[in-house]
């Protein structure tokens, strides 16, 4: 059964939602994203998708009381991305609640600091972002457009220990348009027992069960929660049957 990820975007201390990654397209859903988190876990929900805009953009951890908030404050588990570049960023993380973190641009730009955090911490722990527009990986809150395709980074970065990715296709975040199935499809083709989770693009239940049919592990889901296209009591039957 897929695995049921609600994210919380913040951007100024509020929670917010961009369209494909653009900082001049945001919608403000709340001031206070701890209330938002009460309301995910009130409804079962045990994990949670944090990201740090601010410090996606400015390459260094920002929001960090905004997860120490929400960590001492619920039973979430939170995995926390965004600005993460340094071993300091990561003690920061981790000291304030953060079980598992998201790395993208490091990866990409300090793979020796990314491979120490795996061998460190583990795969479980550290999670590959794999954020990629037209199958290319982007970085730095995704305004870096590189050269590297999104499977052999993954493939790469599976062969030095990453266990788990997060696989967020641009062009379909935060536009209800549908998930990009078919990419997903394809990276479960190239490494069926890798623990994948889709982000970007669900619109509604149907998105979600076509992403439990092709056996991915897990998806992110924001927009639609926040748009009201997806009722949280609808999860239910899928939240009821977590590992």
């Amino acid at each position: 059964m897929i695995e049921i990820i609600p994210a919380i975007d913040i951007l100024e201390g509020k929670a917010v939602r961009l369209s494909q990654g653009d900082y001049n397209q945001k919608t403000v859903y709340g001031d206070d994203p701890l209330e938002i988190a009460k309301r995910f876990e009130d409804h079962g929900i045990s994990r949670l998708h944090l990201v740090d805009l601010d410090g996606a953009k400015t390459n260094r951890i920002v929001n960090y009381a905004v997860l120490e908030k929400i960590a001492s404050r619920t039973s979430l588990i939170i995995d926390f991305g965004g600005g993460l570049k340094s071993d300091n960023d990561l003690e920061i993380a981790f000291d304030n609640g953060a079980k598992m973190v998201t790395g993208g641009s490091i990866a990409v730009k300090q793979p020796e600091i990314f491979q120490r955090w795996i061998d460190k911490f583990g795969g479980n722990r550290i999670i590959l972002g794999a954020d990629c527009r037209d199958n290319k990986i982007a970085v730095t809150g995704w305004t870096e457009n590189t050269g590297q395709e999104v499977i052999p980074f993954i493939r790469h970065w599976r062969k030095q220990g990453i266990n788990k990715v997060i696989c967020t296709e641009i062009s379909k975040d935060g536009m209800l348009a549908g998930p990009a199935i078919e990419l997903y499809k394809e990276i479960r083709e190239q490494d069926p027992w890798i623990h994948l989770i889709a982000s970007g693009g669900v619109s509604g239940l149907s998105d979600i069960e076509a992403l439990d049919e092709a056996h991915i592990s897990g998806v992110i889901i924001g927009k639609a929660i926040y748009e009201g296209k997806i009722q949280l009591k609808d999860l239910l039957k899928y939240i009821e049957n977590q590992d």
